[in-house]
Formats: structure tokens, C-alpha cells, sequence
């Protein structure tokens, strides 16, 4: 710019000729054209940014959730973020784009990327058998197809381990200690629902979700690193990608966290309200640990999206071993699992990267485009009618403001 403007005032101080005309026209139309285009972008990301809050508002009058927050990022790295609705009805407190919520199943992106860090620094290798690293504990041999699963069948689900969550047993243990000031229940109590359990199948050979088999291995990275598990994600991914709405749900009080709502007929008989007053639970939430375990934000999630399913949150080519997926079902559904990460094969927008996550009174959903290099996420402050993740409205939700953004990298907007 300095030399620009030194030869702007030479241009000027010597007699004008029609090559100095020439010059300065074309200058003052360079210009012209960056203001124009920054204004342009300007302009396009304002439309967009109030056409997907307007979707998203229109949503929630829809399926009359109490509140929402979303984000998405777009190729060059741009994010917008929205929300509607009531972070807490009875006080009439406003979602915000600063409100958090707790993520839930989303939290195992972290707990695989940080696997597949350390297969990268040869710390360990994703074909390990789980006995290298957890033999020595006493209830090791009790655990179903213990001399034959490998850390990647821990992460891929296909273990032939049940999940604890579902079993009476953990529920029951739950109801008792959710009030327990210090982790409810260790991922050792945990774990200890699915002892001297028969497998559900014989190692690789099957598929089934399980929580607990991530439980598993959060142990594994801590016997790796000798550091706790949020230590290793706090140092490799929240802080160097700048995930300052992401920290670890292991208690019960939590900065900006909305309140969440939950069905009376719950199968935890946990208060409708999650809640005791603004920003801290009425249970406990470090009971989920690796299975989760963290509050965020859609604006981090989108970020660490981008950077995940780019290869560009960790130095190395993992994203083959992360996305080597296999099918969640018999029937050919388009959907498969690899290293914590859902593949879609089969949806309105070509194939999607993502993860879904419930914890009562809580849903998130967070989807990558590659097609398109954007991803876009939600959370919703309530559980009731979407539980599972994969309920109509989920997907319908999905959908709809996922199409709102493609359809503006499409450019089928006049704008």
C-alpha cells in the first residue's frame, strides 16, 4: 500500500499523460470493485445469517422445543451463530448464542481424535488388544470377548460389549447417587454392569452402540498418557483451536448452561427441570465421563467439525483410519460408524460426517457437508419427543437448516 500511494503522488506530480490517466482509472476501479465485494460479502453473510435464524425460529414454533441455539461454518471459514427461545421458561430467561448445553454422545469426537493422536505419535496402535492396556485390572477377565476386542473395536462399537446405560441395574445405581457431590459413579462402577455378561457377538463380528466401551477407552488413554483424559484434550484440541465454549460436564455447576427439560415419565425419574438454579444441575453429570462429558456451544462445535473431518485438527494423515467405517445394520441403510463418527451415505446432500448426542434433558446434533466444505450444528434445551437422536424432528431439523446454507453456497439466492 505505501509504495501504492508513493506512486499515486509521483503519477500526480508529473504531467499527466494518457498512461498516468490509464493508471489512475484503473486503480480507481480496483477500488471500486473491493468495496463493491466486501460489501457484497457483507450483504450475503447478513442475508444468510437472518434466513437461518428465521428457519430456526420457525422450527421451534413448529415442534414448540423451549429453546435452541445453531451454527454453522461455511468453506472459507466463515460462522455464524443464532438462537431462539428460553434458556429457562419459568424465569423467562432468553436462549443466547453464548448458551451452553450439554453435548452429550458428541463429546467421543474428542475421545477418538485423541486416540488416533497417539496411533500417530506410535503410542499405541488402534489393532491393540484391550489387555495390552487394561490386563492387569482385576475385572478385566470378566469382561465379554475380553481376550479378543482391540481398541478399534471399542471406538467402531462393534466390540460385543452391551451398554451399560440401558441396564436396570446402572439406572437404578444411577437414581441412587445422582445427588453425589464427587463422580456418582466411577467408569469402574460403570463398567461392572456388563461383567460375566455373555457377548452379544464375537469381536468384529457384529454392531451394537455402547457407552460403555468407550468408558474403556477414556481408561486406555489415561494408562497411555498418565495424564487424565481432559488434561489430554484440553492440551491437544480445546485450547490450540480456540474451543473456549467446550470444558469438561463433571459437575454440577457449569457457566451458561440452560436449563433442560425432561418428560415426567422418565426412565431415570430424574426433576422435569435439570436445574436447582441458573447454571447448576440437580445431578450430577461427571457420571458420563468419555461416553461425553462436555458442555458446549454450536459455534465450537462447527469450528471443531471443520477442523476434525479436514485433517486439520492434528498434526498427520488420520482421516482414513477416522472415517474406515463399518454398517451399524444388516439392512443397507447408508449409514455407517467409524473412529466416533457417523457416516451417511444416503442424505439429501450427499454424504455427511457428525455425530448426535442425548443426555436427559439435552439434544445436540452437529453434521459436516464435504461436498460443500460447511457444517452446521444445533442444541436444544429438551429431550421430549427426540431422545434418541434420530427422531423425525431431528432430522427434519437437520435437513432444513442444513439446506438453508448449501443453498447459499449454491448460490441460489439473488443476493
Amino acid at each position: 500500500m505505501n509504495r501504492m500511494f508513493c506512486f499515486v503522488l509521483d503519477t500526480f506530480s508529473a504531467p499527466i499523460s494518457r498512461r498516468h490517466v490509464s493508471i489512475l482509472f484503473m486503480l480507481l476501479l480496483f477500488c471500486m470493485m473491493t468495496v463493491i465485494s466486501c460489501t457484497h460479502k457483507s450483504e450475503y453473510q447478513r442475508i444468510l445469517k437472518e434466513r437461518f435464524q428465521i428457519e430456526l425460529e420457525t422450527l421451534r414454533n413448529q415442534y414448540g422445543f423451549p429453546g435452541a441455539t445453531a451454527a454453522y461454518i461455511l468453506a472459507d471459514g466463515t460462522i455464524g451463530v443464532v438462537a431462539t427461545g428460553l434458556a429457562d421458561v419459568e424465569n423467562n430467561i432468553p436462549m443466547t448464542t453464548e448458551s451452553r448445553i450439554l453435548a452429550a454422545s458428541i463429546g467421543k469426537t474428542f475421545v477418538g481424535a485423541t486416540v488416533l493422536a497417539l496411533a500417530l505419535e506410535s503410542e499405541l496402535s488402534l489393532d491393540d488388544t484391550v489387555s495390552t492396556w487394561l490386563g492387569d485390572h482385576p475385572w478385566f477377565w470378566r469382561l465379554p470377548n475380553h481376550d479378543q476386542i482391540t481398541v478399534r473395536q471399542l471406538l467402531t462399537h462393534t466390540s460385543g460389549i452391551d451398554n451399560h446405560v440401558e441396564m436396570e441395574g446402572f439406572i437404578e445405581a444411577f437414581r441412587q447417587n445422582r445427588g453425589v457431590a464427587a463422580p456418582p459413579l466411577s467408569p469402574e462402577d460403570m463398567i461392572a454392569h456388563v461383567l460375566d455378561q455373555q457377548p452379544l457377538f464375537m469381536a468384529g463380528e457384529g454392531w451394537r452402540y455402547s457407552d460403555t466401551g468407550y468408558l474403556l477407552v477414556g481408561l486406555i488413554i489415561e494408562e497411555v498418557t498418565g495424564h487424565s483424559y481432559y488434561e489430554e484434550i484440553e492440551r491437544r484440541f480445546l485450547a490450540p483451536l480456540g474451543l473456549t465454549y467446550t470444558t469438561p460436564s463433571d459437575d454440577f455447576e457449569m457457566d451458561g448452561l440452560a436449563t433442560g427439560y425432561l418428560s415426567p415419565d422418565n426412565a431415570f425419574d430424574l426433576p422435569q427441570k435439570t436445574i436447582v438454579r441458573p447454571g447448576v444441575m440437580c445431578w450430577n453429570p461427571a457420571i458420563e465421563w468419555t461416553g461425553g462429558g462436555l458442555i458446549s456451544n454450536p459455534r465450537d462445535l462447527v469450528t471443531w467439525a471443520k477442523a476434525l473431518y479436514e485433517g486439520n485438527a492434528m498434526e498427520g494423515e488420520y482421516l482414513n483410519q477416522l472415517l474406515d467405517s463399518v454398517p451399524v445394520s444388516d439392512v443397507s441403510t447408508g449409514t455407517r460408524y467409524g473412529i466416533a463418527v457417523a457416516v451417511h451415505n444416503d442424505g439429501p446432500f450427499g454424504q455427511t460426517y457428525g455425530h448426535s448426542g442425548w443426555i436427559p434433558g439435552y439434544c445436540s446434533s452437529l453434521r459436516y457437508y464435504p461436498a460443500y466444505g460447511i457444517a452446521v450444528a444445533f442444541q436444544l434445551n429438551t429431550d421430549i419427543g427426540i431422545a434418541d437422536g434420530t427422531s423425525p424432528v431431528f432430522e427434519d431439523m437437520e435437513k432444513r437448516l442444513a439446506d438453508v446454507v448449501i443453498s447459499a453456497v449454491g448460490n441460489q439466492w439473488p443476493i
